[in-house]
């Protein structure tokens, strides 16, 4: 029986260069989708699959992460006099238990696979959630829910992938997808950035994992890949040969948040799906020459 997996991984160290000015002195993780931080998407998709420990790798400059998962007692007390109750229920019911949240740092900007391993000594020797903030997805269940589901039946790493054109694979991280359903399929191989001809399929990583303890041992000897950076793809590749990977075609929508293609459509979609606010918002759109 595969041990549960308890623990997430977040890395949230990055510097979010692609909005400049904004992100100079606010964390891209922290920029909303409507009125929440994308992080807060994240770590509730983590909560929803029974994830208990969140473990956020930081850099410069992202305390106001750690701030935003504890409590401020004086907005708090602010908003009980004031009588708004529903704010006040919206911002602790949003804050993980005391004792569930951990956080290390990534000194150097030096890739994924990189910040992960910054993470082992909080993680121990234990199987791990990994998800990357800047892609948002919108699924029933989670994306990382649907995961667990398959561990539960296969153990060892899973990964979620979905289908992109086969004209953009040269774009990502693509698997050789084996025998088995959509919903845990056996992973043959991983390529980063192929070329149409040569890609073994277009399902394409798309940022959420669960991982063995044994990827860290893998990421303490990796020299550094593609960009000069330890790439979290290359010890992926070197585990599969010692242990299964299962791959799960998620069903839901996704939002590369860290393009600002794909943040603004999160917001105009996340904002028209809203009971308060969609009606209005679409409205709006209509007044300028806009069919949603």
């Amino acid at each position: 029986m595969s041990k549960r997996v308890r623990t997430a991984v977040f890395p949230v160290a990055g510097l979010g260069t692609r909005f400049l000015p904004a992100t100079k002195a606010m964390p891209k993780e922290m920029l909303t989708v409507v009125d929440r931080p994308l992080i807060q998407y994240a770590v509730d998709e983590a909560r929803e699959a029974g994830i208990e420990h969140f473990v956020f790798v930081t850099g410069r400059n992202k305390g106001v992460i750690e701030d935003h998962f504890d409590r401020q007692f004086e907005l708090e007390t602010t908003l009980e006099m004031r009588g708004k109750t529903a704010a006040l229920t919206e911002l602790q019911k949003d804050l993980p238990s005391a004792g569930r949240t951990s956080f290390t740092r990534q000194q150097e900007p030096l890739g994924l696979g990189h910040a992960v391993w910054c993470a082992r000594d909080i993680v121990g020797d234990n199987p791990f959630a990994l998800l990357l903030p800047d892609m948002l997805f919108k699924g029933e269940p989670g994306v990382l829910r649907q995961m667990m589901d398959a561990y539960e039946e296969t153990g060892g790493n899973v990964i979620a992938v979905e289908e992109v054109p086969h004209d953009e694979v040269s774009s990502y991280g693509v698997i050789g997808r084996g025998e088995g359903p959509d919903t845990g399929f056996e992973l043959t191989e991983m390529v980063e950035k192929p070329k149409k001809e040569e890609a073994p399929s277009n399902l394409i990583i798309s940022g959420r994992y669960i991982l063995q303890p044994e990827i860290f041992s893998l990421l303490a000897e990796q020299t550094k890949g593609a960009g000069g950076e330890i790439q979290l793809t290359d010890a992926m590749q070197t585990l599969m040969h010692r242990q299964h990977f299962t791959g799960v075609k998620y069903v839901g929508q996704s939002f590369d948040c860290g393009s600002k293609i794909g943040f603004l459509k999160a917001n105009v979609v996340y904002a028209l799906e809203r009971d308060d606010i969609g009606p209005d918002f679409r409205k709006e759109l209509s007044k300028l020459g806009l069919s949603v």
